[in-house]
């Protein structure tokens, strides 16, 4: 069995998550105590108790979604044995990108989150409050209508394809003008066009402040050659060497999230047969099975989860 482990991005986020792992494994809690420690507040008082609304919000969501995939993967290790290294790739949606080279060995727990922390207030201020949007849009859509309709919206100013989830699912990105007119263009082309609640135009140019922002501080990160390679969003490639994988998050902040091609480069050139979602939720597998049908897809949420997939080795 070949697998990969794949890192859940921002809209995984609940309140609650990943208490389970860090009440039932030592490995897990030392995770948030060193996410908490690292940001110098107590973020996992939010993530297991506070309102969902400021666990949204960007600043927050980065770090504690990585928060609970690395307190996942580092239980399967300490309960169960399992390794990150028997897996073929990792790969992550977005801030899971750190997820996975934090769990791969390339960050630091420590780093990841000081750098997930800056993401987020940087993508933040990027573009001031109600000056972009995001929308999905759904049904009768591939990246290449997906293309059509944006450069439709582009009419009215910058929008673009962000994230390529699934045919079926594809997110795009800009201004509030540029967005509404792609809705419009594909709702005239019989594509479903729903606003996404998020504070900001991710994963668009509007974002190059950010990505500037984000260039000083992976430049200061210490960044290893992972254990295994990850499969990076803006290339769907394998990469492994530090310099290649700085200058990819980087332009990662403004690039399309090529979720879809790493999916089905993984299953084909990769030869994986397996994806193993590890953290919050479940968005992730859903976008494998229609990526990768032939694929198995797994979530690891819980004791239990770790437990069943750890018995699938033996």
């Amino acid at each position: 069995m070949s697998f990969a482990f794949i890192f859940p991005g921002q809209g995984s986020q609940a309140v609650g998550m990943g208490k389970e792992l860090a009440d039932a494994f030592p490995a897990a809690k030392a995770v948030f105590d060193e996410v908490d420690a690292a940001l110098g507040e107590k973020l996992s008082d939010l993530i297991w108790g506070g309102s969902i609304e400021t666990l949204t919000l960007t600043a927050n969501a980065q770090p504690a979604l990585m928060a609970v995939s690395l307190a996942a993967s580092r239980a399967l290790e300490a309960g169960f044995g399992v390794k990150i290294s028997q897996a073929a790739f990792v790969a992550g949606h977005s801030l899971g990108e750190y997820s996975a080279l934090a769990a791969a060995g390339a960050l630091s727990v420590t780093d990841a989150a000081k750098l997930l922390r800056k993401r987020g207030q940087a993508m933040q201020a990027a573009a001031p409050a109600g000056t972009g949007a995001m929308a999905a849009l759904i049904g009768k859509v591939d990246v290449e209508v997906a293309e059509i309709i944006a450069l439709e919206g582009s009419a009215a100013g910058t929008v673009v394809v962000a994230n390529d989830n699934n045919v079926g699912n594809v997110v795009i990105s800009g201004t509030k003008a540029g967005v509404e007119a792609a809705i419009a263009a594909a709702k005239a082309k019989g594509v479903k066009a729903i606003p996404l609640p998020v504070s900001a135009p991710f994963h668009s140019p509007l974002m190059a402040p950010a990505a500037v922002a984000m260039e000083e501080a992976l430049a200061a990160a210490t960044i290893s050659k992972p254990v295994v390679p990850v499969v990076a969003n803006v290339t769907a490639r394998p990469i492994s060497e530090p310099v290649d994988i700085r200058r990819l998050l980087v332009e990662q902040v403004t690039g399309r999230v090529r979720w879809r091609e790493c999916v089905q480069w993984m299953a084909t050139e990769g030869g994986v047969t397996k994806f193993v979602e590890t953290g919050a939720g479940k968005q992730l597998s859903g976008m494998v099975k229609r990526n990768a049908p032939e694929a198995e897809t797994v979530a690891l949420n819980t004791p239990a989860d770790l437990e069943a997939f750890a018995k699938s080795f033996s």
